[in-house]
């Protein structure tokens, strides 16, 4: 499923939203993706640390992305990563392409996709090969 950014051959960027829900306090990775996915070519919107699901939501609806990139060390992600997805369905975002990065075991993958997270990116995935995912998936 291609997700629809605006009209067809519109040329605005790919607009991207990374957030990091709970407590997880560790945020160099996302502020790494943040700026390679930016010098991608991308608009690149970073929430910060220690956000609710209903905050990443909101930021995401006001600044209407494409893309809302969720990065989690936790070990929350089967908790957070759903709640996240049900926000956005709440504020009617239901075509936001949702990706995930960080430290997701395997097995949790599954769920995760079946919540509603289209991807979810290792550690040292190159961001050449996230942003050639969101860019197969989005169009602008």
């Amino acid at each position: 499923m291609a997700f629809q950014a605006g009209p067809q051959g519109s040329e605005r960027p790919i607009r991207v939203l990374i957030g990091k829900p709970g407590l997880d306090g560790h945020d160099r990775g996302a502020k790494v993706i943040a700026r390679g996915l930016r010098d991608a070519g991308m608009e690149v919107i970073y929430t910060g640390l220690r956000q609710t699901p209903e905050q990443i939501a909101r930021v995401a609806s006001q600044e209407d992305v494409d893309v809302v990139g969720l990065s989690i060390l936790s070990g929350a992600h089967n908790a957070l990563l759903p709640r996240v997805v049900e926000a956005l369905h709440r504020e009617g975002m239901e075509d936001v392409l949702v990706v995930a990065g960080g430290v997701i075991p395997e097995r949790d993958l599954p769920s995760l996709r079946q919540a509603g997270v289209a991807a979810v990116f290792g550690p040292g995935t190159p961001i050449s090969d996230i942003a050639a995912f969101i860019r197969s998936q989005v169009r602008t």
